[in-house]
Parts: structure tokens; sequence; C-alpha cells
């Protein structure tokens, strides 16, 4: 089982990267999250290896907590891993973290492939675990609440949910007040 590669960047798209490994060259699919952040020669990846019938295939991250929300994803049924990698070029862990605590539907339907009973599954199967994502990214297990209580303050002045989970996702804060605070801000520009 493969589960990181540290090499050089030989070449590069936005769905996958070639990583030359001592000669030995991986094709590694990426997010587009992933993509944008990659150097131009050196990278190091957390990957995940998937073995079917017919193929094994790379997937790469340069965050672990990414890496963890994807394979997570593809543990839920009727999720593969190309809807899995669609979640995860759509949003970074911390973004989707705040729209499964809002438990925003229309904002799962964005992501490309899936369509409104994919998107209650997926909210169903992943209920917790945004405080899991929140925490694989280095905060407090209680900024799950914090995010859904500044969720639902900006809910009662009269915001749209997808608004706001873009908002919050944007914002940084150690307690409600603050986050709301930041929100606001964001949310008179957008």
């Amino acid at each position: 089982m493969i589960v990181g590669l540290k090499g050089r960047v030989v070449h590069k798209e936005p769905s996958l990267v070639h990583v030359d490994v001592n000669g030995l060259v991986y094709e590694v699919f990426i997010s587009l999250q992933t993509f944008s952040a990659l150097p131009k020669d050196e990278v190091s990846l957390f990957c995940a290896h998937i073995i079917r019938e017919d193929a094994q295939l790379l997937f790469g991250f340069l965050d672990m907590s990414e890496k963890k929300m994807f394979e997570r994803l593809i543990k839920i049924n009727g999720v593969g891993p190309k809807v899995a990698m669609a979640i995860c070029s759509t949003y970074t862990p911390a973004q989707f973290a705040t729209v499964l605590s809002n438990k925003d539907v229309k904002a799962v339907q964005k992501v490309p492939g899936i369509g409104p009973k994919s998107a209650g599954r997926i909210l169903v199967e992943l209920n917790g675990f945004d405080a899991e994502i929140l925490v694989a990214n280095g905060a407090n297990p209680s900024s799950s609440q914090i995010f859904s209580e500044a969720s639902e303050a900006l809910e009662a002045l009269g915001f749209k949910k997808d608004k706001i989970s873009k908002a919050l996702s944007a914002c940084d804060g150690e307690d409600t007040a603050s986050l709301v605070k930041g929100a606001l801000k964001l949310l008179q520009t957008i």
C-alpha cells in the first residue's frame, strides 16, 4: 500500500501530477485545491492507494485533513473516487466542515456529479464528521459548535445558508462573536 510519495514533479495538469521518485514515475490524481498549492519542483504528497480489478490508482493530497476527508467520502455508498475528488476540488476541508455543520444540501449539490438524493445521503452519513475535520485542521473540538452558533446567528439576521457558508469558511475567529463580526463584513461585499 502506497501512503505517500516524495519526489520531483515532471508533469502536472489540474487533475493529475506525474511524480518522479528516484527514476520511477507515478501518476497521481489530485484535487484542484492541491493543484493550486503544488510546488514547481519537489513535492511530498499524502496518498490514498485504491486497487481495483482493472487498475491501481493513486490520489494525492498536500494536506492530511484533505486525505482523511477523501477517504471518509469514498466509504459512502454511491460516492466513488471521482465524486470524492470533485468534493475535494470544490471545498477545502474547513469549508466542507462548515457545509456539514450547517447541513447545507444546496452547497453539496453544487459539486459536479451530485444530485439531491446523493447530497442528502452524504449529509446523513457524515453527520458529526465536521468536528473531526476541524480537529484534523488543528482547531479545537468546540470550533464546530462555534461555527454552528455563528451560522445560526447570521441566519437569524436573514442571510442565506450558501452565503453564510462561504463567509464563515473565509473567517478566522476564536469565538462566536468574532466569527459573526468577520462574516458580516464579508457578507456586505458578497
